[in-house]
């Protein structure tokens, strides 16, 4: 206003204003200035005071001024107060439906676009869009709503690759404005100059404003067969961004290409057969001969081959890596595929006439996991804080790589010249202080590679589905009947593995480690792939609620055993199953079920002359133990001589045992136990005292819990990590209702009849019962009765052994106590067999 004016310029230097002033207010004091310069004038004139009272015109000025900032900080208020809100309430949204929200506005952008671009304008805002978009982008205007609708496709389409999404904008970018400048070069490099529509006509015909930018500085001093070039190395760099090509890998692309153009018909013949064969069928029976079901160097585990999914190690240089550029870290490694759904069968597996056919269930009904991520901000983080550990300490290594794993992502140093192993494995603690986690575990080294690794919980896990593993074309390319689905390793490869070749397998870890899940999942694998007749199921549960979902399924040969007293008895039966078939096995002459069983279905095994036996082919028995505790607190005895003989003999007779248990101590799984169960799987335990029990190692104490698990194989020195496949409760009622809906159980009459034929024991023995009858033999066959003996031979105390002496004595087996002489023995060695009968209440 004009007192501003007064004031700005009244005691100033000629051409000088306040230094606070603004650019309109020093403009309209240039009059006063020039003014004020004429030095014949006294400095009275430019000091007139002029107050708003005086110029009222000026008052109404602000007065409308202040009126309209006060409407707008009103109005701007309001509506950033309803965009907060609205931003609230959109990050409430599922990240599913926010992204299909930006992949729909970018596809509806691309529309309106086209819509203004490839059609003559008809409004004034169509007309304006256009003007704009062919000033920047030139005559490949019509390019842009192309790559948006690719982009809005991306997103859509591929929300697991939204890691690289950035760096294919990035890609196509440099390609976009090489070939924008190639285009502006093309045609004479238009400037536009001179404001007139002329020049700019002649740049929109061109590259637009973007191609004028990138070519007009070279094409300046140098000559358009050297500009050309430059710009093509831009739009070059463009596409190996794209396709995620360092340039040292450009040729082996080219031949991949070249292979992909004049060899097709090299690997149809196999895509072909593998699509006319279904998911899984029936071996067939004389495809091969007895005893090729052993192959030497065996291993019950199937893996992906090492240029799977797990061979996705980058190449990392300390120093480059930077936070806020994560997508250069995997730039040249490419993204896991998502798994492919398996196949229809297109075949059906027929138990009897009877039966009918049966369906196995379809694997939709089990839901995918989480689509695997090659790599995030948070590995970033952690490459900078082992690389800054590394150089604190004076340590010659480096960071040379990582493979991300569901749960933990293992890192790898590489040592230098003359550095010991132990300067990188005793700065544990240190490593454990710099990435924030408690939970790091280090490994000296890595199996099959010359590298440290570490291996630190992700912050941002995936979920591993049982759907995804065995749906997996590692699961899908054996079609063995006792495929289970195990997890994801550190490496992000499918682990899958036989349970017939394992060939018996301990579970165990604390509460809430995800042991009952694993279980879960063992036996959902078996409902997915096999059938009744190939593999039958005994399921003890001391717990009653792990397991009751799959009563009644028609896999079981006799109900859920609860009763831990029943459990040993239907172990005991199960050794008996073991006899039989090995009987079987004796008088055939074959050494293994499967070739018993192969000659069976084809008629090569006929019973002897006059005999009325009918050869069947065996099933495999699967028994499942959930809680070996609660039958070790029982019957420890017999529960150990059983799963012992089981251990021992049961492979070659096609049965197998699972054990689980969430107290792994020495009581529990005992010496005898670990000696014949030579898999082994541990998930997280409390001490380092149980993953010794476990694993005869340590490490399990060092998991993080929820299915995250440390898995022995049987001939493996070191165990590897995997993250345990998830199934829910939900899918598994769908897949126990479709196996129901199947076929109705049968349970074997001899597995009741052997838990309920024996009769109840005497009261007063009640657990002493295999101690009393060991004291019965002991003093029979001896013919010496004397309580210190029981104590000697038992290794049982004072009290326990005077107790069985007392009830030997109640049964007239010895005599009464004559003081410190041995007791007389009423029972010859030939009533030895008579006597035990009794005791066990036979």
């Amino acid at each position: 206003m004009a007192t501003r004016t007064s004031k700005g310029s009244s005691g100033k230097p000629p051409g000088k204003g306040s230094p606070g002033r603004s650019g309109a207010s020093q403009a309209r004091t240039a009059p006063a200035r020039r003014t004020s310069a004429n030095r014949g004038r006294g400095a009275g004139a430019a000091r007139r005071p002029a107050s708003p009272q005086h110029d009222p015109i000026s008052w109404v000025l602000t007065m409308i001024g202040k009126l309209f900032m006060g409407i707008w900080m009103l109005l701007a208020g309001g509506i950033g107060s309803a965009a907060r809100a609205l931003g609230q309430n959109a990050r409430e949204l599922d990240p599913v439906h926010r992204r299909d929200g930006l992949g729909l506005a970018v596809f509806a952008g691309a529309i309106v676009l086209a819509a203004m671009t490839w059609r003559e304008n008809t409004g004034t805002v169509s007309t304006v869009v256009d003007e704009v978009m062919r000033a920047v982008f030139g005559s490949l205007t019509w390019l842009v709503p192309i790559l948006l609708v690719l982009l809005a496709w991306r997103l859509l389409r591929h929300p697991d690759q939204n890691a690289d999404t950035g760096r294919m904008i990035i890609g196509w970018s440099a390609l976009t404005i090489g070939v924008l400048g190639v285009v502006h070069v093309v045609h004479d490099t238009p400037y536009p100059s001179g404001g007139g529509s002329d020049g700019m006509d002649k740049v929109a015909a061109a590259g637009g404003m973007i191609g004028f930018i990138v070519s007009a500085p070279p094409a300046s001093i140098l000559p358009p067969f050297i500009t050309i070039p430059l710009l093509l190395i831009l739009s070059g760099f463009g596409i190996l961004v794209i396709t995620a090509t360092p340039v040292h890998r450009v040729p082996e692309r080219l031949a991949e290409i070249r292979h992909m153009l004049f060899n097709r018909d090299l690997p149809t013949a196999p895509r072909a057969s593998k699509k006319r064969s279904p998911a899984r069928k029936k071996p067939d029976p004389g495809g091969t001969e007895p005893g090729d079901h052993v192959k030497p160097y065996d291993t019950p585990v199937v893996a992906e081959s090492p240029g799977g999914l797990g061979d996705h190690s980058p190449e990392i240089v300390p120093g480059l890596v930077d936070e806020a550029e994560p997508a250069q870290v995997r730039a040249d490694t490419s993204e896991p595929p998502a798994p492919t759904p398996a196949p229809r069968k297109v075949e059906q597996l027929v138990l009897s006439p009877q039966a009918g056919p049966y369906t196995l269930p379809e694997s939709q009904l089990l839901r995918p996991g989480t689509a695997p991520k090659p790599q995030t901000k948070a590995n970033t983080v952690v490459v900078n804080a082992l690389t800054s550990v590394l150089e604190q300490f004076a340590i010659d290594a480096q960071v040379i790589g990582f493979t991300r794993g569901p749960t933990v992502t293992r890192y790898e140093i590489e040592l230098g010249p003359a550095v010991k192993v132990e300067k990188v494995t005793a700065l544990t603690k240190n490593i454990a202080y710099a990435v924030k986690s408690a939970d790091v575990r280090i490994l000296s080294p890595i199996p099959g590679k010359s590298a440290i690794g570490v291996e630190i919980p992700n912050t941002d896990k995936d979920l591993v589905s049982l759907g995804d593993i065995l749906r997996s074309p590692v699961a899908q390319a054996d079609h063995h009947p006792m495929i289970v689905g195990l997890g994801k390793d550190v490496e992000g490869r499918t682990i899958v593995a036989n349970l017939a070749k394992m060939p018996h397998l301990l579970i165990a870890g604390a509460t809430g480690a995800g042991k009952s899940v694993c279980v879960n999942g063992l036996i959902t694998s078996i409902l997915m792939r096999a059938t009744p007749d190939e593999v039958r199921m005994v399921l003890v549960d001391p717990k009653r609620v792990e397991l009751s979902v799959y009563e009644g399924i028609p896999h079981l040969i006799t109900p859920i055993i609860t009763n831990p007293k029943k459990a040993a008895e239907a172990l005991e039966w199960v050794v008996g199953e073991m006899d039989r078939r090995y009987d079987d096995l004796a008088a055939s002459g074959f050494r293994h079920v499967d070739d018993f069983n192969k000659a069976v279905r084809t008629g090569k095994l006929v019973p002897p002359p006059g005999s009325e036996r009918v050869y069947q082919p065996y099933p495999y028995l699967l028994v499942i133990v959930d809680e070996l505790a609660d039958l070790m607190m029982v019957a420890p005895r017999d529960v150990e001589d059983s799963i012992v003989r089981i251990t021992q003999l049961a492979r070659a007779a096609g049965i197998h045992l699972v054990i689980a248990t969430q107290r792994p101590s020495v009581d529990v799984v005992t010496g005898l136990i670990k000696a014949n169960v030579p898999s082994r799987l541990a998930f997280a335990t409390s001490s380092l005292a149980d993953s010794r029990v476990i694993l005869d190692q340590p490490g399990a104490e060092k998991l993080v819990g929820q299915g995250d698990s440390l898995f022995l194989p049987m001939g493996a020195s070191k165990p590897m990590r995997l993250q345990n496949a998830f199934v829910s409760e939900k899918e598994i009622g769908e897949i126990v209702g479709h196996c129901k809906a199947q076929m109705t159980v049968e349970y074997r009459e001899d597995v009741a009849a052997a838990t309920t034929s024996k009769k109840e024991i005497d009261e007063d023995i009640g657990d002493d019962l295999d101690l009393l009858i060991q004291a019965a033999e002991l003093i029979v066959t001896t013919q010496f009765g004397s309580t210190s003996m029981l104590q000697r031979k038992l290794r049982v105390g004072f009290a326990k052994a005077g107790r069985l002496m007392d009830l030997l004595e109640s049964r007239n087996v010895v005599g009464p106590s004559e003081g410190s002489k041995a007791r007389e023995v009423m029972v010859k060695p030939d009533e030895l067999p008579g006597l035990l009968a009794d005791l066990r209440g036979g």
